[in-house]
């Protein structure tokens, strides 16, 4: 029976080692240089946290043990209750770290900053001269990343890639609710919100492929709102943007609006073109036809508004420049009512355009 109970308490002692072994420390080893950054903040945040919890942890374990009731030799001091030595001690040690953190932290907040451009693509190697960062915008979906890649002319649904060692510009936004974007490999999570734009400025270092993946519940979907990011060397980046152009089709507006709707667990679709403007359109939240788009409503609004003629139905707007540039008229979405309370536009109004 000893035998038994000593298997079983060295088994016990085994089991969170053999569970972590199986961890992927991601976070803490990343591929890209922005990653890697964040990781060394958390290691060293960490230690100088440590040098004040490990000591108190030591020295409350020490005191219950030295000044346990059963041990007569501890010395009994019933009236002490002042010690200066022992103030400084308690005081200047917190105090020291807090300065530090409070200094690493601003700095760190500056340096890495998301809407900041890089200044270098790994520890020792700046951004060589003339070199453009890739833009890639991002579009959170119900349930599913659709990624447009405007230099390329091409849109990605649940894949997206880049070339190692080649700054990246994210551009974020969501079609519905808030979500997150997050590519531990790459860098930390960037909220997605509609009818906002976030920025992500990163670089992957090393190839391979890595996991992306929504890290803000956003409903019933949300465990299986992934992506894979390829991290691509040499021409192989060309070579998938060439890929995605023979196998895909046109993304236009009404592809669009078919995609948008809520689905589960998408598998990766791949657009050859993509309609001019789209991007444009959801981050306005104007994608549909007659809708007035968000910067267009602001711009009435920077002007006086339109009254009490706007809350009505039947109100027209004139825009002075279109969404493709040309002059044209629109109608904002309709008021939220308790028979509309989408606040969807009306059939009478498409009419009008």
């Amino acid at each position: 029976m000893p035998l038994l109970q000593k298997l079983l308490r060295r088994s016990a002692l085994l089991l969170p080692a053999l569970l972590l072994a199986g961890c992927n420390m991601v976070v803490l080893n990343p591929s890209g240089d922005i990653a890697a950054q964040q990781g060394r903040l958390i290691v060293i945040s960490t230690l100088l946290m440590l040098l004040i919890i490990v000591p108190v942890i030591a020295l409350t374990l020490l005191f219950a043990w030295r000044y346990r009731q059963s041990n007569t030799e501890a010395t009994y001091k019933p009236d002490w209750d002042h010690s200066t030595q022992l103030e400084l001690v308690i005081w200047a040690a917190p105090l020291l770290i807090i300065i530090a953190l409070g200094a690493l932290t601003w700095i760190s907040t500056h340096t890495l900053d998301p809407y900041r451009p890089l200044d270098r693509i790994a520890e020792g190697r700046h951004v060589p001269e003339g070199t453009q960062p890739l833009v890639v915008e991002v579009v959170a979906l119900d349930w599913k990343w659709l990624f447009f890649y405007p230099e390329q002319g091409i849109a990605t649904v649940n894949e997206l890639a880049a070339p190692v060692d080649r700054p990246i510009q994210f551009k974020i936004t969501a079609s519905s609710v808030m979500n997150s974007f997050y590519v531990p490999a790459l860098a930390g999570m960037i909220y997605a919100m509609p009818g906002m734009e976030t920025k992500l400025h990163a670089v992957i270092n090393q190839p391979g492929v890595y996991e992306g993946f929504s890290a803000n519940y956003s409903g019933a979907g949300f465990s299986g709102m992934r992506f894979k990011f390829h991290g691509l060397a040499g021409a192989e980046f060309d070579s998938w943007v060439q890929k995605a152009k023979a196998e895909g089709k046109t993304l236009g507006r009404p592809d669009y609006l078919q995609l948008e709707k809520p689905s589960e667990r998408e598998p990766v679709r791949r657009y050859a073109s993509v309609a001019p403007g789209l991007y444009d359109a959801i981050l306005n939240r104007c994608v549909e036809p007659g809708k007035m788009c968000m910067r267009h409503m602001m711009a009435v609004d920077a002007s006086g508004g339109a009254g009490k003629a706007g809350l009505s139905p039947l109100a027209l707007t004139e825009v002075p420049r279109g969404e493709q540039g040309l002059p044209m008229r629109t109608v904002a979405a309709e008021i939220c009512t308790a028979d509309n309370p989408t606040g969807a536009p009306l059939p009478i109004r498409t009419t009008l355009q």
